[in-house]
């Protein structure tokens, strides 16, 4: 047991000892060095930035420096009794503060009361305080003199992932680092040399796709790679086992569910959510890294010229252009938008897969929306059924009610006289007709249900004419004007046209076929004449 309390995080154990291990900061390291060397240290140093970047690992480095007997160009010797003292806890000049838990104005209070003693040993008594955006506005305030003029033998490092919370007053008192992000070779890099001295094998995509994953903090890779290790105690790290690990999803699956949204394909992406699901991905990160894949899908329709700016293998970078290339830019706005969206509600959400997977609808089904860059997707689709000689024909009508009426609708020796077939018939009604079953789709129960069970026709003015079967859905309609209303709404909000209907209802299927012209089964043989 005492063997495993005894291990060290590798965060902690690879922390940098001098400026030289510091990675990514060039530009900080750079400067204090020419400091340490020309012995022009400041009194008030601000170091920000975000987490893992090597905020209080500098501040670390600084501390022991500016006391060490023998320092050099890269920092403390780590020899000398100074040194030693520091690395041990057992100095009294170097101080570090918490602010999140070390807020209040008496905790600073305290601190300045001991400002006034010189150090015993050593030059320099140097304060970190971590965090410090979280000090009460009382506290700042306490703070403020003692950081404009502190004796020659205080430095202040203050350390902060949110500079925008600490007030201008103090920030004009200090000299300001600004921490930043690390790139992925960066990390990539600092992570293999810490594998190599670990003894533990890896595949170089594995180490890729920590180092993505770790989103510019080296902390953050590091306790990655560590978690990774853990699991697999021995073994050589592949691609697959670091995807296990962190629940992530292989990035095939991501250009196989776009294929599925780009056909329509709801099933297929409800099965593809399905397989995620089984394997124990981490669905929170899944929708990031769809995003992520969505955003490069951008780049590549773009520009062709993206190898620099994406960070895939040749294979993949090929399949990505060939993807971006089955589709307009803005259906790739739209998808990001959609799951740019999904990202803010997945994280807290307690049904994740429901949620996912309505938005997988919401993209498979462009007609469920009312926007702009959808209305661009919806016309497309319909094109493309128009194309094909697809019609979105209501349940109960379509090709047998058409062939129905070509027969004895209007020929010499029908039976009985038919309804007159109408001259022409208005483009947006066509459209309505075309995509009546995607409408009712959209539309909440027991509407869509009566819909469904619809026959269309066209009455006088040109206007559209639903014909009900007598009872409940004719008067659903017929004895509630809000439903009426809400269904010339809807209808409205797809064609972009004021649509007004009127009700009918009938006793029986063969009344409908004496009184009204099937609208669906005359369009429909347009389209299959047209496409012939």
């Amino acid at each position: 047991m005492g063997e495993y309390m005894s291990y060290t995080a590798l965060y902690r154990k690879f922390r940098p000892a001098n400026l030289a291990d510091v990675k990514g900061q060039d530009h900080i390291v750079t400067t204090l060095r020419n400091q340490i060397k020309a012995g022009r240290m400041g009194h008030a140093y601000l170091f920000t930035g975000t987490r893992g970047t090597g905020k209080t690992t500098v501040a670390k480095i600084l501390a022991r420096t500016v006391n060490c007997q023998n320092p050099t160009d890269d920092g403390p010797c780590g020899e000398c009794s100074a040194c030693r003292a520091i690395a041990s806890g057992a100095s009294m000049n170097v101080i570090e503060i918490d602010a999140a838990s070390n807020n209040g104005v008496d905790n600073i209070r305290e601190i300045v009361d001991e400002i006034a003693y010189s150090p015993a040993e050593g030059k320099y008594k140097v304060y970190i305080i971590d965090e410090v955006h979280m000090l009460s506005i009382g506290a700042f305030n306490a703070l403020l003199k003692t950081l404009e003029e502190p004796p020659a033998y205080v430095i202040f490092i203050l350390a902060t992932t949110e500079v925008h919370k600490i007030p201008i007053t103090i920030l004009s008192r200090c000299q300001r680092y600004d921490f930043r992000r690390i790139d992925m070779d960066t990390i990539a890099g600092r992570l293999g040399e810490v594998l190599e001295k670990e003894g533990v094998q890896i595949e170089e995509k594995a180490l890729r796709y920590i180092a993505k994953m770790a989103d510019g903090s080296l902390r953050d890779g590091l306790s990655l790679l560590d978690q990774c290790i853990a699991f697999h105690l021995g073994q050589e790290l592949t691609y697959d086992k670091v995807l296990d690990v962190l629940g992530a999803v292989d990035t095939e699956v991501f250009g196989s569910l776009f294929r599925c949204v780009l056909d329509r394909d709801v099933l297929g992406c409800i099965n593809l959510l399905e397989e995620i699901v089984m394997q124990g991905r981490e669905l929170t990160q899944f929708v990031t890294d769809y995003t992520w894949y969505l955003r490069n899908l951008m780049l590549a329709k773009a520009s062709g010229d993206i190898e620099e700016v994406i960070d895939v293998s040749t294979e993949n970078l090929e399949r990505l252009k060939e993807e971006a290339g089955m589709v307009e830019m803005d259906v790739i706005l739209r998808h990001i938008r959609i799951f740019s969206e999904l990202s803010g509600q997945i994280r807290y959400a307690a049904q994740k897969r429901i949620l996912i997977e309505m938005t997988l609808i919401k993209l498979c089904k462009p007609a469920m929306e009312t926007g702009r860059d959808s209305l661009l997707d919806r016309i497309r689709d319909m094109e493309q059924k128009l194309e094909r000689g697809v019609a979105l024909l209501p349940e109960g009508s379509g090709t047998q009610s058409g062939q129905n009426y070509a027969q004895t609708g209007a020929g010499a020796g029908a039976e009985k006289a038919r309804p007159k077939l109408p001259q022409a018939i208005p483009e947006d009604i066509k459209q309505i007709v075309a995509k009546w079953e995607a409408i009712a789709g959209s539309a909440d129960n027991p509407m869509k249900m009566y819909m469904r069970s619809a026959r269309l026709s066209l009455g006088g003015d040109n206007r559209l004419t639903i014909v009900l079967e007598d009872g409940l859905a004719s008067d659903y309609f017929l004895k509630n004007a809000e439903n009426k209303q809400q269904l010339e709404m809807l209808l409205s909000d797809f064609s972009g046209k004021e649509i007004e209907v009127d009700i009918r209802a009938v006793g029986s299927e063969r009344e409908f076929e004496d009184s009204y012209v099937d609208l669906a089964g005359i369009i429909h043989m347009e389209i299959e004449e047209e496409d012939f």
